[in-house]
């Protein structure tokens, strides 16, 4: 009987949707996070009758034709990129994108990964870094006597060395957009990596058109919608409980068939 099959892919389904929403909920509070979606797509049809072809008779054209879905499969967990709301903090190295744009990050083995959460520090050499210790790219050095930090919403670093009026300019960040921001691979740690799918990363200038500008002092929180993932989570959980029914119901009327065969 099909529908058993049927059935049990559409219980993976939403045991996969299920899946995306616990993580999207765990996530509610981290620094840039952006919400994820399962898309599905229905399997191969098998075809009972075509349509199209001439019928019995050899005399009309069948108008349409009957054909049996086999069930569901997942397709893709789509990263949802949409601007997450800020959040004000005291802290001068901390920096919130408002538009598109990605931060740019050298990982351990050298390769740029790039990143919307601004909680950045500096190291013991005096680097601007991610709180896991990555380099933010291009380089940023504070000096040991600095005694205010300013940057500007077009990504220019100031500071205020030792009791020097004028602020002096430490450096530039830059931001990079991506053709297909869905294609980016995530790889945990707030970071994702470029793929053939995103495209190649295109270097600009904060608040340039098409990119972010730089607001200091902020955070930008996760994009999770706390009653969204609520009523998704209702939907996967009915979804899942209607293919647990089928299954039911297929096994009864098979049992019903082999009891009358007996």
């Amino acid at each position: 009987m099909k529908a058993l099959a049927i059935a049990a892919t559409g219980m993976n389904a939403q045991q996969l949707n299920l899946e995306v929403i616990a993580n999207n909920v765990a996530n509610i509070n981290t620094t840039g996070f952006k919400r994820a979606r399962a898309e599905f797509t229905d399997l191969l049809y098998q075809v009972e009758r075509s349509q199209g072809v001439p019928n019995a008779a050899n005399q009309a054209i069948v108008p349409e034709g009957a054909h049996i879905g086999l069930g569901v499969k997942a397709a893709s967990v789509r990263n949802l990129h949409i601007q997450g709301s800020l959040v004000g903090t005291s802290n001068k190295l901390d920096v919130a994108l408002v538009g598109r744009g990605w931060f740019q990050i050298e990982d351990p083995a050298g390769n740029t990964v790039y990143t919307r959460a601004g909680t950045f520090n500096t190291n013991a050499d005096g680097q601007l870094v991610t709180i896991d210790g990555y380099t933010v790219v291009p380089g940023i050095v504070f000096p040991d006597n600095v005694t205010e930090v300013e940057i500007s919403r077009t990504g220019q670093v100031f500071a205020r060395l030792g009791d020097d009026t004028e602020m002096t300019e430490l450096g530039q960040l830059t931001l990079a957009n991506f053709v297909n921001e869905a294609g980016l691979e995530p790889l945990g740690d707030n970071l994702f990596a470029e793929t053939p799918a995103s495209g190649p990363a295109i270097v600009g200038i904060p608040d340039d058109p098409g990119y972010a500008h730089i607001q200091q002092g902020y955070l930008e929180a996760s994009n999770v919608d706390p009653v969204k993932e609520i009523t998704d989570l209702i939907s996967a959980q009915r979804a899942y409980e209607m293919n647990s029914k089928i299954i039911q119901a297929a096994d009864e009327m098979a049992s019903v068939v082999s009891k009358n065969l007996r």
